[in-house]
């Protein structure tokens, strides 16, 4: 018979309030860009801006430079890891997170067997590798070359194959504030100078999750990594973690250490980008999302740009003719959270757009 998860229970303000603490969102930090991205395991990057504008709402003294410096010397890279999305990790992480999840990738090129068949994939890798080191190359260059080794195959099924077998990076000036540049790739281990590092047993990661976004569960910790069996690793831990249940008897996890705040602790507005891990990382994503608000930050694949009041989502941001912030809430907002709002919105522009003037405009509440 199944035991029933026992412990305190913590309610969804306690939750919210925990993870916000850890994402660095309760109160600012002074730690450094490249901390931070330590810190919190990777920031999501399918586009180039997000993860400055999801350092800028949680570390002090921000500027774009802070983490553009960085990745351009190549302290942090962009990479596919966890649920095969691009995220900006650390040198460290990207060589030893993407070995972690590599079992997901290989998962992955399932979907693209049909315009596989017949190409031997270890031949591919070694392919590959070979051209994006010789010099680093666009997935339209690798699909060409790839394609002319194996013709009969699809040409789109052969660079993807590429992307998930070897760990590649996407090489400045991509992904530096200011500057643009085509996404072109090379492997980690060539663009960082040393090798891959074995793929590691997942207990260091599961402690370095609940750090960043715990108590969670361990469905939360295999919806953010894109993994399954996470179990074991869990199982193994629990005598050093603290058990907790959710209101609806789910049992999470969390380190003895790890700040649980009151739930009461003020939570100031923040602006979040599109696709920010904060709103990713959690099988329940209540803890931040209320219910009725689930699915109102996305239309189809298109993530919104997100607005959290008191902790929670509530509105979505966008600019408008280049001129303007226009925020959208679901709900009204009182006299004193508009003010506390259009402060943060102030803050945010002036950090990430110093010397251009923006109108800040409250637009027509969205509704469902």
């Amino acid at each position: 018979m199944t035991k029933k998860p026992s412990g305190p229970v913590l309610g969804t303000r306690a939750l919210n309030r925990a993870t916000l603490d850890r994402q660095l969102l309760l109160r600012r930090s002074a730690r450094s860009a490249s901390e931070a991205v330590a810190h919190l395991v990777g920031l999501q990057a399918q586009n180039v801006k997000p993860p400055y504008y999801a350092l800028a709402a949680r570390l002090h003294d921000f500027v774009p430079a802070r983490l553009a410096e960085p990745m351009s010397d190549r302290e942090v890279v962009r990479i596919v890891t966890l649920r095969s999305t691009i995220h900006t990790h650390t040198a460290d992480d990207a060589l030893t997170l993407r070995p972690l999840v590599q079992a997901a990738r290989d998962r992955e090129l399932t979907h693209f067997r049909a315009g596989l068949a017949g190409v031997d994939l270890d031949r591919l890798a070694l392919l590959a590798r070979e051209l994006v080191e010789a010099r680093p190359r666009t997935m339209a260059e690798l699909r060409t070359a790839l394609s002319a080794e194996w013709p009969g195959a699809d040409p789109r099924s052969l660079a993807v194959a590429a992307r998930c077998r070897l760990p590649l990076v996407q090489v400045t000036p991509r992904g530096v504030w200011g500057r643009s540049g085509q996404v072109t790739l090379t492997t980690a281990e060539h663009w960082l100078g040393r090798p891959a590092e074995p793929a590691p047993a997942p207990d260091a990661t599961v402690l370095r999750y609940l750090a960043a976004f715990g108590p969670a569960s361990v469905q939360d910790m295999q919806a953010w990594a894109g993994l399954t069996r996470l179990r074991a690793a869990f199982e193994r831990l629990r005598p050093r973690l603290l058990t907790f249940r959710d209101e609806n008897g789910v049992e999470l996890f969390d380190l003895p250490d790890a700040p649980r705040p009151d739930p009461a602790t003020p939570a100031p507005p923040r602006f979040l980008p599109e696709f920010d891990n904060l709103l990713l990382s959690h099988a329940d994503r209540t803890r931040v999302v209320p219910s009725a608000y689930r699915g109102r930050a996305w239309q189809g694949n298109q993530a919104f740009r997100t607005l959290l009041v008191d902790g929670f989502l509530a509105g979505v941001w966008r600019w408008e003719e280049g001129t303007a912030l226009v925020i959208e809430t679901f709900g009204r907002l009182s006299r004193a959270e508009r003010a506390d709002v259009t402060e943060e919105a102030e803050r945010m522009l002036a950090v990430m757009h110093p010397g251009t003037s923006y109108d800040i405009r409250f637009g027509t509440v969205v509704h469902g």
